[in-house]
């Protein structure tokens, strides 16, 4: 089910109406919660199963490793995790993309390798709610914060229907509290949460989908040379296709939300008109560069042991992050693309700061 569609309509006010009846609390958070796994069965209804494995795996895992006083035993406990929910989204994701470059490399070598084509079917919005138990355990074996205490809670916290599929990746502490008191929407809030569907409605119907799409397609698919003004035309056509198709929809997800009295992070915040690369990554996808900055780029060392290491972290970061977008080269040159302009930008930003040299001031 996608939000650009007569059956999210349709979901969507029965959702609206049962939040709103008087209902105790802990009714209304079950209601979203069975309203949310309809919503991703409609995706495909056995992937539940493992968004349930996910769910349960992660609540009992966290809550050990906040208890757990053996450090060894928390590691045991981190690693399994970790293998748990990177091993299901290396599978479903990145299996045909591993297979397909594992037979290439085998056959380079003059071995005659062809095996079966693997038929895995990709689960909606596994990259985000892997993400999104991620920071939970890993935020658990850290002690930022203390475990959920409620199943219900934590599974909320995880197929909240709004940002199940597409974003934005949410925080325990950025929507877990929500769930322990109840929440409902004021009407200045229904307005804005109406308002945020509606814009972002027409940013991915309208604009993205109906206006810059073929334009975009037209150019990509073109079987003979393009002319510049064409092949310049289909490439901002395209950026604002990828714009507005994905802020669209993290608009309607916040708008879904806020029309319900819950609040998401924002996600977009003019990228486009961001100075330099690092600006951009601070307004583009937010919760995911925050996520990969906090979660990857931190624990990597960050900037905090020698410059070397700072620019090697740097393009670790957005190789991953590349790779994150999708499982294929593409993604990975992109963002290996993005991690050397970062490394340009902090080069530049880096000599510019750097004490003149006294025969440099002599005349």
């Amino acid at each position: 089910m996608v939000f650009n569609s007569y059956t999210f309509i349709v979901f969507f006010i029965v959702m609206l109406v049962l939040h709103n009846l008087p209902f105790s609390w802990k009714t209304k958070k079950v209601n979203l919660l069975i309203g949310s796994y309809v919503f991703y069965a409609a995706w495909n209804p056995p992937f539940i199963l493992l968004l349930w494995l996910s769910t349960v795996v992660d609540f009992f895992v966290g809550r050990s490793l906040y208890t757990q006083q053996n450090k060894h035993k928390r590691k045991v406990l981190l690693v399994i995790s970790l293998i748990g929910n990177l091993g299901m989204l290396c599978f479903f994701k990145y299996g045909g993309f591993i297979l397909d470059n594992f037979t290439h490399l085998v056959n380079a070598l003059g071995m005659h390798y062809h095996p079966a084509k693997p038929n895995i079917i990709l689960p909606a919005g596994i990259s985000f709610y892997t993400f999104t138990t991620l920071c939970y355990t890993i935020d658990m074996y850290k002690r930022k914060s203390e475990p959920v205490k409620s199943m219900l809670d934590f599974s909320l916290f995880v197929t909240f229907f709004p940002h199940l599929v597409a974003g934005p990746i949410v925080r325990p502490p950025q929507l877990v509290p929500q769930f322990e008191t109840e929440r409902k929407a004021s009407q200045q809030q229904l307005l804005q949460g109406l308002l945020l569907i509606t814009l972002g409605l027409f940013m991915k119907v309208v604009l993205a989908d109906g206006m810059l799409s073929p334009a975009a397609n037209a150019v990509f698919n073109a079987k003979h040379a393009l002319n510049t003004l064409d092949a310049w035309m289909g490439v901002l056509a395209f950026s604002g296709q990828i714009f507005f198709d994905f802020a669209g929809y993290s608009t309607c997800a916040i708008g879904v939300a806020l029309s319900l009295g819950f609040i998401l992070p924002e996600n977009f915040l003019f990228p486009y008109a961001a100075i330099g690369f690092s600006d951009f990554w601070r307004r583009w996808h937010i919760t995911l560069s925050s996520w990969l900055r906090d979660y990857l780029y931190i624990p990597l060392g960050g900037n905090r042991k020698g410059k070397l290491r700072t620019y090697f972290n740097l393009m670790v970061t957005m190789l991953l992050g590349g790779l994150w977008h999708g499982a294929n080269w593409t993604f990975v040159v992109w963002g290996a693309l993005h991690g050397f302009y970062l490394w340009v930008e902090k080069f530049i930003l880096e000599f510019r700061k750097a004490p003149v040299p006294v025969l440099a001031t002599v005349q």
